[in-house]
């Protein structure tokens, strides 16, 4: 016996499930990632799409499972262990996005509008879930076996990606009978992956063609000041730079199940189920107030003089996050259940098709009318975001404004508090909806009247702020 191991405890095929397992995953996971990465430079037309690498590697790994299970009769992937990457890398990413040092630029930004970007947000999602609810309840009353709050899971896919999507589609499948089993949600949120790319390529084609795009120079020159800014802690270190940024974001991840853990204690204390659900489905949540806080308390120890030294590196956490949300897609991609997507085909076609119809005119109404000057760089990152995530956003927005010389970065990133504020009742409402028929047509009642005062207060502000400059 070493160090108190068993000596039963072997390196060979009978411990590959709890020795080898996950890291084969992982192989599979970025051996995808590589392969689709090579695919799209390869084939013109998928590079000028700007279709994600991370959803062409979660393709192949889908179709090569599929093979494998149905022709081999052998699972390639551990389905379960894809769902548990996907769960935990919307909340690593998210706290990596949270974590960095906010720079608006040289440009001062209005503050209405960051408000404005944050109400397009929320007033988006609550379209996506009227849309989503209504024609979900459509499929349930034409007899369909659908369950009847299906249908808000639009947002979550198309809002904010596989992870949450998930997440709700499980619960749902757990608690109310719903029979998604996760591969409803991400079927429509890598759907909403290519709505946002090939939507996003349409849109820079037509206004180009029409002079209100014009071509820019795309090649960025970096700088230093790119990959760190004064006065951070040094690479020489006896401990890594990037160790360090991985350690912050492990630590409010940890804090943040320290809140779920709570919140989870409060329902065994209290006998209300819906501590519970704001605990494990939030898990991103929790994972940015978290970041928020620990950001905070660094700032306070460096004006204390008790640090000297910046800790948060904005590059590398921008490459953790950007690793999160490939690992999140691949993962949420290779999960999905092909009976599932069969039984809801329709649904799903007419979820996807509607949410997407809808986001573009909204989007692009509300960009138009908030952000004259800029407006096709807010509609690119905004839909782009709405549809897939972050990321999509910010690659369609590199493709007109690389240099980032309009306020538009920004005002997205700003934006993100009162987006997150703006989209809450849904978030909070989520399980309400799910409870009873009556519920649901109470949540659409809701989202409809958030909605209509999120557009409302959009249109009252731009006109007031025209008249104000005129």
């Amino acid at each position: 016996m070493i160090f108190g191991v068993s000596d039963q405890w072997t390196f060979d095929l009978t411990q590959y499930d709890s020795v080898w397992k996950f890291v084969i995953n992982l192989v599979l996971l970025l051996t995808a990632l590589l392969t689709g990465n090579l695919i799209r430079r390869t084939v013109p037309f998928l590079r000028k799409a700007f279709i994600p690498s991370a959803l062409l590697g979660g393709i192949l790994l889908f179709c090569a499972n599929l093979f494998s299970t149905k022709v081999c009769n052998y699972d390639l992937i551990d389905m379960r262990l894809m769902q548990i990457i996907t769960y935990h890398m919307l909340g690593i990413g998210f706290i990596a996005m949270s974590l960095k040092i906010m720079d608006n630029g040289k440009e001062k930004i209005k503050g209405i509008k960051v408000v404005q970007n944050g109400l397009i947000t929320g007033g988006t999602y609550m379209l996506q879930a009227v849309v989503g609810l209504l024609i979900g309840l459509f499929f349930f009353w034409a007899g369909s076996d659908l369950f009847y709050d299906a249908g808000v899971i639009l947002p979550l896919g198309f809002g904010q990606g596989p992870g949450n999507a998930m997440t709700w589609d499980l619960k749902f499948t757990a608690e109310y009978g719903f029979e998604g089993h996760g591969s409803f949600g991400l079927t429509i949120a890598s759907i909403g992956f290519v709505v946002a790319s090939i939507v996003g390529v349409i849109y820079i084609n037509i206004f180009k063609k029409k002079g209100e795009i014009k071509e820019r120079d795309l090649t960025v020159a970096r700088q230093l000041t790119d990959f760190e800014t004064n006065n951070e802690i040094e690479d020489s270190e006896s401990v890594d730079k990037t160790s360090i940024q991985v350690g912050f974001v492990l630590l409010c991840y940890g804090l943040a199940f320290l809140i779920m853990f709570f919140f989870s204690k409060l329902t065994d204390w209290t006998g209300v189920k819906l501590f519970n659900d704001v605990a494990w489905g939030f898990n991103f949540i929790w994972g940015v107030i978290t970041a928020t806080f620990v950001k905070m308390g660094l700032k306070l120890l460096k004006k204390k003089k008790i640090i000297k030294k910046k800790y948060i590196n904005n590059y590398q956490m921008d490459r953790i996050s950007g690793f999160a949300f490939d690992m999140m897609i691949i993962a949420g991609v290779a999960a999905i259940d092909i009976e599932v997507v069969g039984k809801y085909a329709w649904v799903i076609v007419a979820l996807c098709a509607a949410g997407a119809v809808v986001t573009v005119i909204y989007v692009r109404f509300m960009s138009k009318m908030c952000f004259k000057g800029f407006e096709h760089e807010a509609f690119l990152v905004n839909f782009g975001t709405l549809t897939g995530t972050a990321s999509n956003g910010m690659i369609l927005l590199r493709e007109i404004d690389p240099n980032y010389e309009t306020p538009t970065s920004s005002i997205f990133v700003v934006s993100q508090f009162p987006a997150m504020i703006a989209v809450a009742p849904l978030l909070l409402l989520l399980t309400m909806g799910a409870n009873s028929l009556t519920g649901c047509y109470t949540t659409i009642g809701i989202f409809s009247g958030l909605f209509i005062a999120y557009t409302a207060f959009l249109i009252i502000s731009s006109k007031k702020l025209k008249k104000k400059e005129s």
